[in-house]
């Protein structure tokens, strides 16, 4: 028996309604899918602490997470397992006619832009939702799922032509924020403050930056100063709170200083 086999056998008998995991047997695509998500990000963490052997776990949590589906869907007589694996094999040999394809495709190489081309068609095919941001998954993260969404309409001409443009849409929704926030209705600042973080988003994409992996590590270089200030603060025989903002201030730029 192969370990996929293995894995195979072990969730079905975690699922099996007289001698399984009660949690196991109680879970639902809807409530599986949170866990799905976060062993995703899990792998991604893995990944940028450079922690193979973590990795190589996590990679077997996110695995896990695709046989529960498969085991909940065969349950219910609607795919298995090895329907999800004969389905991603045909897709890669779909989308890859370079590698897969003609002996004319094969010499032919990869074409730039084949591989979206290709995933257009298959948007299309059979599909009653034939516009252009169609299959933009909504459970995507918003940062990344903007940055689609912008992709998915400059495709087909809805863009502006230049940063200059993005930059003026930046301003002219940083003035909508300040005047919502004049207005003192909490939905119209949420709203405006929405639009003015997909505005940025779009700057980004016309920088062709990932906004997800650049807040990434606006966040990591802000976590790593502030906790060099903490200590400095500490070391000092005081805490945050006994000093001013304006004290604050000069032990951040001192931190900045030390850290980067």
């Amino acid at each position: 028996m192969t370990d996929i086999e293995k894995l195979l056998d072990v969730m079905q008998r975690l699922r099996d309604p007289d001698h399984g995991c009660p949690w196991d047997v109680q879970q639902t695509f809807e409530t599986i899918a949170p866990y799905t998500i976060e062993e995703a990000y899990e792998v991604a963490d893995a990944i940028a602490r450079g922690d193979i052997m973590d990795l190589r776990g996590e990679l077997g949590d996110l695995l896990l997470q695709v046989v529960f589906h498969a085991q909940i869907a065969a349950e219910a007589g609607q795919f298995d397992f090895h329907d999800v694996a004969g389905s991603i094999v045909e897709k890669m040999i779909r989308r890859h006619p370079h590698v897969f394809g003609s002996e004319e495709e094969r010499a032919n190489g990869k074409v730039d832009g084949s591989w979206e081309e290709i995933k257009e068609q298959e948007r299309l095919s059979g599909n009653e939702d034939s516009s252009a941001l169609a299959g933009v998954a909504r459970a995507l993260p918003a940062l990344k799922r903007a940055q689609k969404l912008g992709k998915r309409a400059a495709r087909v001409g809805f863009d502006w032509p230049d940063t200059q443009g993005v930059r003026a849409k930046i301003d002219e929704e940083l003035a909508e924020v300040e005047l919502a926030v004049g207005s003192r209705n909490s939905d119209a600042v949420e709203e405006e403050l929405g639009d003015l973080l997909f505005a940025v988003v779009n700057l980004a994409r016309h920088l062709d930056i990932d906004p997800e992996k650049a807040l990434g590590s606006a966040n990591y270089k802000f976590e790593q100063r502030f906790r060099n200030m903490e200590q400095a603060i500490v070391q000092k025989g005081s805490t945050i709170k006994d000093f001013s903002l304006a004290t604050l201030d000069q032990e951040w730029r001192a931190a900045k200083k030390r850290v980067g």
